[in-house]
């Protein structure tokens, strides 16, 4: 019924006769008003579709805000709201892409080129720093950080390692911590003309003589290149994706602890993330590049290199000491030998080449982080009555007092 009336109305339409509304709704049974809706959009039923709901809809202030953000780009918001709310509240990066693009969300793009320098595997890891990079806390905090970005030349493997400094003993306590969390050395390291590696005098370059020991003791070269040339420009689409990535947790971490945890997680999520170049995982590409890497020099050497560090077996009570005051690390690294590097005013406390946690140096006897604490008082009391959390604030409270 639906059809004839629509050939109606072209037929009338292409004889430029003004139909009888009421005479065609009385003989096709339907409303005037549907009849002569049918007429104005020229003979063809206009439909309407009602748009639909998204599971992102409830977000959409959030990711505006996001968006907003300098550096942040769509994948960093993404990856930010699938971290914090979870994939089933998220859904896919495809369905993401789409609902911005629908509502005309979108990000600053920066039109800077840049062309590409390849290598063999094994053969360079490319050094630079992200420097002065400042983020807030949910308490208002600024936190200034560095973060030393190593890549893999072939694979696009990266190691990002969290830094107060940007001296030439962070550059090379940065340096033996990335080798060791690769596994092997390549054939040299590529860098710019950072102050940490050499000094420039009237156009003379002249690395610093601790630079000049390390390759000669290790044989790993130090190579310079000019800031933003190909050889240091082609490499970095990651580093800076992982910056975007970072820039989106502003105003939402709650310490410098949680800062180094998600460094560490984003860490991770970049590195089994398709490359734009390779269209492969830099994790997957690195299977293969590991095995083209030379052994690491001997661990009694590389640890010679690193300043003021101290190295202590963690006892039951979880406290290490330093300066007479005792720092807690979590409970599984009881009967673990740690490594302690103090820097300025914090105590950052390694296990192997992980950073596992940072304290503020201080002249209390006791420094228990909450959750190491709350985590020793669940695993030795197993009464389900006793409000552990609450008894471990109160008892380190008391502990505060003691010392002082």
């Amino acid at each position: 019924m639906e059809r004839n009336i629509i050939g109606d109305l072209l037929i009338l339409k292409q004889l430029n006769i003004k139909p009888n509304f009421s005479e065609l709704a009385r003989i096709y049974d339907m409303d005037r008003h549907t009849v002569a809706k049918y007429w104005r959009n020229g003979g063809i039923k206009h439909m309407e579709r009602k748009s639909r709901k998204s599971i992102l809809d409830q977000y959409e202030e959030e990711i505006r805000t996001l968006l907003k953000k300098p550096g942040v780009n769509k994948r960093a918001a993404y990856e930010y709201l699938l971290d914090k709310y979870g994939s089933d509240h998220i859904g896919t990066y495809n369905n993401f892409k789409y609902y911005t693009w629908k509502r005309e969300m979108q990000p600053q793009k920066s039109s800077k080129p840049h062309v590409r320098f390849e290598t063999k595997p094994g053969q360079q890891l490319q050094v630079d720093w992200k420097e002065n990079l400042k983020i807030t806390t949910v308490h208002g905090e600024a936190i200034e950080f560095n973060i030393m970005t190593s890549t893999l030349g072939y694979s696009r493997e990266h190691i990002f390692i969290y830094t107060k400094g940007k001296t030439t003993e962070d550059f090379l306590r940065c340096i033996i911590d990335t080798l060791n969390r690769l596994g092997g050395a390549p054939e040299y390291i590529l860098t710019d003309n950072m102050t940490a590696v050499v000094s420039i005098t009237n156009g003379t370059k002249r690395k610093h003589e601790k630079i000049k020991a390390f390759e000669n003791d290790t044989g790993i070269k130090i190579r310079l290149c000019k800031t933003r040339s190909p050889q240091t420009k082609g490499k970095d689409e990651s580093a800076n994706r992982f910056i975007s990535w970072l820039n989106a947790y502003d105003g939402e971490i709650r310490d410098e602890g949680h800062l180094i945890e998600l460094i560490e997680r984003l860490n991770m999520k970049v590195n089994s993330t398709v490359n734009q170049t390779t269209n492969v995982p830099p994790h997957v590409l690195f299977k293969k590049e590991k095995e083209y890497l030379k052994p690491l020099p001997s661990k009694v050497l590389l640890d010679s290199y690193v300043d003021h560090v101290i190295t202590q077996t963690v006892p039951p009570t979880l406290l290490v000491t330093y300066k007479g005051s005792g720092y807690s690390v979590p409970t599984k690294l009881i009967n673990k030998r740690v490594k302690m590097i103090p820097i300025e005013n914090k105590l950052y406390i390694y296990f192997n080449t992980e950073l596992i946690t940072v304290h503020q140096i201080n002249q209390n006897k006791f420094n228990y982080h909450l959750d190491h604490y709350q985590e020793a008082l669940h695993k030795s009391i197993h009464n389900k009555e006793v409000d552990i959390d609450a008894v471990a604030q109160e008892n380190l409270k008391l502990m505060e007092r003691i010392g002082k």
